[in-house]
């Protein structure tokens, strides 16, 4: 029985199915030969095309010496490459290693020399390929898969990006370091059968976690694609003409799921954009028709602002799109009823994180969907709130404490760090360090994170609950609340805002909109309007530079104190 028909008939106390990975392409590329798998700025591939690839790609990867368990490196945009070697080194018995393409020199090398990586499949850009070669010598990495951007192009495309980028374009070097994809791909395409286990490790992708130390989560067949059964069952999308719009990037896990997996396992249209421009989006969006559309809650804001000074035509475009999944931050209500009203989607919120695959809970599809609720736990999957003092109590319906999950998404553990793994277990389930709670339908909210808690003179005090009054500001559009150090209080919260381009609210008028709002305990000693909030590289709002920001303030300040009293003295 096919992958899909399993998850078809998948009862709620049934064990979810889970495959190797590539066995998800090889069934849908069999049944679907001729469906479109790729749209990549106007050029298709089907799916007979992309296993022809992949196939060629694992039989190239093993002339190159690559042996089972061996780690290769994905440091790609969002392009037919990443489908291709994503499935490629899996099949050759290798592990994929997701590499973000802005990584700086010194994130690369921590990387790469922490899992092991030897070979690192990139593109042709001159900024990343310049930065991987000049790493290679100070890592173990022994050979780089250099990859054609203007290759996957459509012909006019390909032309002028090649005509008016040229400088963009690297000057690929030749020896034993290099291979080109043409040559790698260039056999038959009848790899050596590697025998997978879904338990065998598939992934490995880098989290910060709660410490802020780069871990990989090693992630099995099994974990992902248990994951994207568990998707299937959520997106309900059973017709034949489903389209995926894959802005997110690929080698964030939310997307490698609810886009790359997902799609694969249902034979559907994946949409790919290689970077973040909103004309791009919108124009593909008109061009294309997606059906779905997952993205973290600042891309909602943004695709609805320019939706809203936009042409009416974005608007209507937006009307193919049945649905969208929500994930990587908390979504605002105001940012789901504001994109809702212009477009027409339905936006669905769903939480996760790197160490479950990443999808843990969402809301339903229907009406029973609850607004600021994280949603239901996705099938197989059992969520629990622990206390956060004493992980062994398991805290009553409505009690706040810490997230814990069971599954079959959740990871095998962080890679070669089996105390880190252990720290965050417990009787077998996965320590989120999210503060949330149950209601008593099961749906779960989330309060915060615990490395975010507030403690302001014995209280905790959550940012969330500020975050969430600011944006019912009419001018607020994003908002950060951090907190800062306190001689009396221990710490007090500190609010970032950022206004509409329109907007005319000050920093005292938000401070006596938020005082009917939150307690006085809640209330922030400040509020910092700035044009624009830190985000991370997908887009998800940012807290830890506001944090360094405030340290290096107070370092200057307790500096320029001793000075003058230094002079004070002298004097």
């Amino acid at each position: 029985m096919s992958f899909l028909s399993e998850v078809a008939r998948l009862g709620p106390l049934d064990p979810v199915p889970v495959r190797p990975l590539p066995e998800l392409l090889d069934e849908t590329a069999s049944a679907f030969p001729n469906r479109i798998a790729i749209d990549f700025l106007g050029r298709r591939w089907r799916y007979a095309d992309i296993a022809n690839l992949v196939d060629r790609a694992a039989h190239g990867l093993q002339e190159l010496g690559l042996t089972r368990g061996e780690r290769v490196g994905l440091c790609l945009p969002n392009t037919p490459y990443f489908v291709i070697f994503y499935f490629a080194i899996m099949k050759a018995g290798g592990i994929v290693v997701n590499y973000n393409p802005l990584y700086t020199e010194r994130e690369l090398v921590t990387q790469i020399d922490d899992s092991g990586t030897t070979m690192m499949v990139l593109p042709d850009v001159r900024a990343l390929h310049d930065k991987v070669v000049a790493v290679a010598g100070r890592t173990g990495l022994r050979k780089l898969v250099v990859c054609p951007m203007a290759g996957a192009m459509p012909l006019l495309k390909r032309v002028l990006y090649s005509v008016f980028k040229r400088r963009d374009i690297a000057a690929v070097g030749q020896g034993p370091l290099y291979a080109s994809y043409a040559g790698l791909i260039s056999n038959k395409g009848s790899p050596q059968p590697v025998p997978l286990d879904v338990h065998d490790v598939a992934l490995l992708q880098y989290t910060g976690g709660t410490t802020g130390i780069p871990k990989g989560a090693a992630l099995t067949h099994a974990n992902l694609t248990a994951n994207a059964a568990q998707e299937i069952l959520v997106m309900q999308a059973g017709d034949l003409d489903v389209r995926v719009l894959g802005v997110l990037p690929l080698f964030h896990v939310f997307a490698l799921t609810t886009v790359l997996n997902y799609a694969i396992a249902t034979g559907s249209r994946m949409i790919l954009l290689p970077r973040f421009q909103m004309k791009s989006i919108l124009n593909t969006i008109r061009r294309t028709q997606p059906t779905i559309f997952p993205a973290v809650p600042t891309l909602y804001t943004a695709v609805a602002d320019a939706v809203e000074a936009g042409p009416r035509r974005h608007a209507r475009a937006m009307r193919s799109i049945r649905f969208c999944i929500s994930g990587g931050a908390p979504l605002p209500a105001e940012v789901k009823h504001r994109f809702e009203a212009l477009t027409g989607c339905h936006v669905a919120e769903g939480y996760g994180l790197s160490e479950a695959s990443p999808v843990l809970t969402c809301n339903p599809l229907t009406q029973t969907a609850k607004p600021g609720s994280a949603g239901l736990p996705v099938i197989g999957t059992v969520i629990e709130i622990r206390d956060l003092d004493d992980p062994t109590r398991i805290m009553a319906t409505g009690e706040r404490g810490e997230v814990c999950a069971r599954g079959p998404q959740i990871m095998n553990g962080y890679w070669n760090r089996p105390q880190e793994t252990e720290a965050t277990m417990i009787d077998g389930m996965l320590r989120t360090a999210d503060i949330g709670y149950l209601d008593a339908d099961g749906y779960l909210y989330l309060v915060d994170r615990i490395k975010d808690l507030i403690l302001c003179s014995g209280y905790n005090v959550y940012p969330r609950v500020i975050e969430d009054a600011l944006y019912r500001h009419p001018d607020v559009v994003e908002a950060s609340v951090i907190g800062l150090p306190d001689h009396y209080r221990g710490e007090v919260p500190k609010a970032f805002v950022a206004l509409r381009a329109d907007a005319t609210a000050t920093e005292a008028e938000l401070g006596i909109f938020l005082a009917g709002q939150v307690s006085r305990i809640e209330m922030p000693r400040e509020i910092e309007i700035r044009a624009s909030l830190p985000r991370t590289l997908v887009g998800k709002l940012s807290k830890k530079e506001l944090v360094a920001e405030e340290a290096v303030k107070r370092a200057l300040a307790t500096g320029q104190a001793a000075s003058n009293l230094a002079s004070h003295a002298a004097a």
